[in-house]
């Protein structure tokens, strides 16, 4: 009696591997073949699809900032002076991300006008003579 072999699996070439699944970063890539033969005419466990992690250059970090704080209290009594607010960097920029805004602002402020008149220094010098 002559035992038939079962015919073994007719697949065709793998494909080129597929682009990355990502443009930045960490992503996969896949590959597939055909099945050739038909399959009543044995079993084929042969693989007809494979995947693999693809890394492609890191994607850029743009700077985060805090919120602004209130404005400070001017920083004269009386006359012109100036106030300034601040912010925090939380993430620094990386690999190309857009840079930092600035990160303090100053503004001009004026409180009620000083009161030393040309006079007043004379009249205390005298005063304490």
């Amino acid at each position: 009696i002559l035992l038939l072999d079962t015919i073994p699996c007719l697949l065709s070439p793998w494909s080129e591997w597929s682009d990355c699944s990502v443009t930045c970063g960490k992503g996969m890539r896949t590959r597939q073949r055909m099945l050739k033969s038909a399959a009543e005419l044995g079993d084929c466990n042969e693989e007809l699809e494979q995947a693999e992690k693809c890394m492609l250059p890191e994607c850029p970090i743009d700077c985060e900032l805090t919120e602004w704080s209130q404005w400070s209290e001017c920083n004269t009594s009386c006359g012109k002076g100036h106030m300034i607010r601040t912010r925090m960097i939380k993430i620094e920029p990386q690999f190309g991300g857009t840079a930092c805004p600035e990160t303090v602002q100053r503004t001009k402020c004026r409180v009620r006008k000083c009161l030393r008149g040309p006079g007043m220094e004379k009249r205390r010098w005298k005063e304490a003579r």
